[in-house]
């Protein structure tokens, strides 16, 4: 089956991540049953916090397709994508999404997201990272600007 040809590219390029001393994620993108981008996560080999697998293979697929929208993709991911990734991939609007190891998974390897879920739930200012409004009446401007723009690209 494919599918599964798709999800094993995709933990094989955890594991070979993992060896190089990156971290053991891997993500794969396909279109129309060929493989459009590979990514493995590069979270401290960029020191990027934001390159998870699922993130780098989107770059790389919206890239390769000069696109920021991948309709009619599909995402292999090594395991279950944490909050970042699950937006990026609702932004991005792949097809589906298919996940080998589970969040629990990742939890009893000490990747832990829970606390972000838990975070999200709460109110701005309770937050361990406390959420400050700052100028919301001047902060329009941007919106009033994209509003009246006769040549925006909806997204």
């Amino acid at each position: 089956m494919q599918s599964d040809a798709f999800m094993l590219t995709a933990i094989e390029a955890a594991v070979n991540n993992v060896r190089s001393g990156g971290g053991p994620f891997g993500a794969v993108i396909t279109r129309d049953g060929s493989i459009i981008a590979v990514g493995a996560n590069r979270v401290t080999s960029t020191n990027d916090p934001t390159a998870h697998a699922e993130i780098v293979a989107i770059r790389e697929a919206c890239q390769s397709l000069a696109t920021f929208e991948l309709h009619g993709c599909d995402l292999y991911t090594s395991c279950e994508p944490c909050p970042m990734c699950m937006a990026a991939i609702y932004w991005a609007r792949l097809d589906r999404v298919y996940f080998g190891a589970t969040a629990a998974d990742a939890t009893a390897a000490q990747f832990d997201d829970g606390h972000i879920y838990e975070q999200l739930a709460m109110p701005h200012a309770g937050r361990r990272i406390p959420m400050i409004p700052l100028l919301r009446d001047e902060a329009q401007a941007p919106f009033r600007e994209w509003q009246n723009k006769i040549d925006r690209i909806p997204y």
